[in-house]
């Protein structure tokens, strides 16, 4: 019966037909091969009974796969699963012929670990265990049936969320993008980050599930939050949130003591009392606001009511985090230390 073609089709090589396997030891060349038995009526695919081989050659990589599958699992952030092809559906980790060395960054992705990129990190910093042994370089290669341990400091920063503080610029929206405008999310990268040099530095995974805990209008700049952690977007964007937010206001026109008073209370939006703020000038054409909410525009809409018109607007504070000295366009990670 001809084999199908597919991943079985070569001893020991999981979707490359065109190489054949490993050659059966020499104490089973000369043993009478028992006729195989017919495959049940139908097409096979590859996995399925019908599509595997039943020669000695054959078995005896299935062995050694049988034998990956069961040895102990790397420790990961997480539970490690290994990863599926999107075309076929089988682990990559299956893929990979088990006597041939690989990249290790390949095949700790394989393995479920984490990414590739990822995987270059930790290796470069040396938190990457083979065997028990070290391996710090970049591109080294080994057999995918080896034991692979990552340090804590590795773990660590593949299972923590992640909270990003981004000085937005004018013309990014902060969630999904509008026409030619970006969002924040895709305006952050390795080369914008300000605290590369003594912070985790960016990997794609910080963008799993990050969204903006809060709004910035177009037209604002200053401090955006992105985060990764549930509780935090909570604390910030919930109705009942009592998180000051900070903004400094540039304005035109003339206020008189009574709007002043009007801003700081006394407001309604959309038919809808607007809590109590506190407003006060910070030179002769900016004012401070710091709110405890934060309905859509509403500095500008409350400055329009009582005559005032905003040409600028930054926000520098949202709870106890500052924007401080972060250049616009480029973002930081939130300090273990630092609290909203």
């Amino acid at each position: 019966m001809k084999k199908p073609a597919g991943r079985n089709s070569s001893a020991g090589r999981g979707g490359d037909s065109g190489r054949s396997g490993p050659p059966a030891r020499p104490s089973n060349r000369n043993k009478t091969v028992a006729p195989a038995k017919p495959a049940a009526p139908g097409r096979g695919r590859p996995g399925s009974a019908a599509g595997k081989a039943t020669t000695p050659a054959a078995a005896k990589p299935d062995r050694n796969r049988a034998a990956m599958r069961s040895a102990p699992a790397a420790p990961s952030a997480g539970t490690a699963r290994p990863r599926r092809s999107k075309v076929t559906g089988t682990n990559t980790l299956d893929m990979l012929d088990p006597f041939e060395p690989q990249r290790l960054s390949k095949i700790m992705a394989a393995k479920g670990l984490c990414s590739r990129r990822e995987a270059d990190y930790l290796i470069e910093n040396g938190w990457v265990r083979v065997n028990g042994k070290v391996v710090d370089e970049l591109g080294a290669k080994v057999l995918p049936t080896v034991t692979i341990d990552l340090d804590a400091r590795a773990k660590n920063v593949l299972g923590k969320q992640v909270t990003i503080l981004y000085h937005k610029p004018i013309g990014v929206v902060s969630g999904q993008p509008e026409g030619r405008y970006k969002a924040a999310m895709e305006c952050l990268s390795l080369e914008n980050q300000a605290d590369r040099k003594t912070s985790t530095p960016f990997q794609p995974a910080m963008l799993k599930g990050l969204a903006p805990a809060g709004r910035l209008d177009i037209d604002s700049t200053g401090l955006l939050v992105l985060t990764q952690d549930g509780r935090i977007a909570k604390q910030l964007i919930d109705a009942n949130s009592t998180v000051e937010k900070e903004y400094l206001v540039r304005v035109e026109g003339e206020l008189t003591d009574r709007g002043l008073e009007m801003l700081r209370y006394g407001l309604s939006l959309d038919g809808e009392a607007l809590k109590p703020a506190r407003v006060s000038w910070q030179n002769e054409d900016q004012l401070r606001f710091i709110l405890n909410e934060g309905k859509k525009r509403q500095i500008r809409r409350m400055c329009e009511i009582v005559g005032l018109k905003v040409v600028g607007l930054k926000r520098v504070r949202i709870g106890r985090v500052m924007l401080g000295d972060l250049p616009v366009g480029q973002w930081r990670l939130l300090t273990p230390e630092e609290r909203f």
